[in-house]
């Protein structure tokens, strides 16, 4: 497994558990490194996930509520839910990570970590943000 698909999966389970759990966000990272080593590179790259995540929530989630035609983004499913917010905060805010990627990793993690349909329905969703203008123009990535 490459370092950025690691790195995006411990993203993921760190996100998790912020849903669940009231600890700062550094705080919450420390124990889940002390638990799940994981090489710099990896590490540094979960972490920037998260705290991009973290910190433009709100632009996030409206940009996938705006997709989610007839779903209530607060009934989604967890897994799905957190997972949209880390390939949407790369597609739009990592110049650095082309969409299809971004797409990609997060059918895969939605595959390995959410329900059945989950792969299907995240990459629904994410192909539909993928095609609407971007929120926040000069904060996110440009075109």
């Amino acid at each position: 497994m490459g370092q950025r698909r690691k790195a995006r999966e411990c993203a993921l389970l760190i996100l998790f558990q912020r849903e669940f759990r009231v600890e700062p966000l550094e705080q919450l990272c420390a124990q889940f490194w002390a638990e799940h080593p994981v090489p710099d590179e990896g590490r540094h790259y979960a972490e920037a996930l998260v705290r991009g995540v973290a910190e433009r929530g709100e632009i996030i989630d409206a940009a996938i509520q705006g997709v989610a035609e007839h779903w209530a983004f607060e009934r989604l499913a967890l897994v799905d839910r957190n997972i949209l917010r880390l390939a949407a905060y790369e597609l739009l805010f990592c110049e650095d990570i082309p969409p299809k990627v971004a797409i990609n990793e997060a059918i895969e993690l939605a595959k390995a970590y959410g329900g059945e349909e989950s792969g299907r329905f995240v990459n629904g969703l994410l192909d539909a943000l993928r095609s609407r203008p971007r929120p926040a123009a000069g904060e996110a990535r440009t075109p």
